[in-house]
């Protein structure tokens, strides 16, 4: 503070968001879906950049104004390649299931995605969309593939929004049109102006 002035040294802003958890609570089957999309999207973005989020629970998610899903809880993020992503064991014994504790060792960087759905599907309609868009976040193989490309050095790619938006989809009616164009065009010419494939 300087006579009437402050000055700032370092500013961290954040964007007004909806707790995840409780903007589920009130929305429509439309907002889930999209929510759902949105939450899983975030996940796979957050991969690709190497990045593993540790805490997967709702309220460390954020709905925008806009609808999209974002991550704010920076506790326990780490490197995905430092996750050890593993399948739960199956027992041979009943009383191992009903145990208090693991029956098996588990190390400190274990994740069993398969887990996850314990407290993700927190209603019929939030499992439904998640599976419909995002099936493949619970199993193992998922995270694996991303840890092996990032390893190589790979870039992934992740889509922010649903396929149908993609620009290639909105106009695969015009592109087709304009193909069927072109090749008219070119049998007015003649067979030597056919594109190779075409000819064949």
């Amino acid at each position: 503070v300087s006579g009437d002035l402050i000055f700032i040294k370092h500013l961290y802003i954040e964007r007004r968001m909806q707790p995840l958890d409780l903007y589920l609570q009130h929305a429509t089957d439309a907002q889930i879906d999209r929510s759902m999309f949105e939450f899983g999207a975030t996940l796979k973005e957050l991969g690709a950049a190497n990045i593993f989020a540790g805490d997967l629970l709702f309220k460390n998610f954020g709905v925008t104004r806009l609808g999209r899903v974002v991550f704010y809880d920076y506790d326990e993020l780490d490197y995905l390649t430092n996750i050890n992503f593993r399948s739960m064991p199956t027992s041979s014994y009943d009383e191992d299931e009903t145990r208090g504790e693991p029956w098996f060792s588990v190390g400190p960087n274990d994740v069993f995605p398969e887990e996850w759905k314990r407290f993700l599907f927190t209603e019929p309609r939030v499992e439904a969309a998640l599976m419909k868009y995002h099936a493949d976040l619970f199993e193992p193989s998922t995270w694996i593939i991303m840890q092996d490309r990032l390893r190589a050095g790979g870039v992934i790619q992740v889509t922010p929004y649903p396929a149908e938006l993609r620009l290639d989809n909105l106009f695969a009616d015009a592109r087709s049109r304009i193909d069927r164009i072109r090749m008219l065009s070119a049998l007015e010419e003649g067979p030597e102006s056919l594109p190779l494939d075409a000819a064949e």
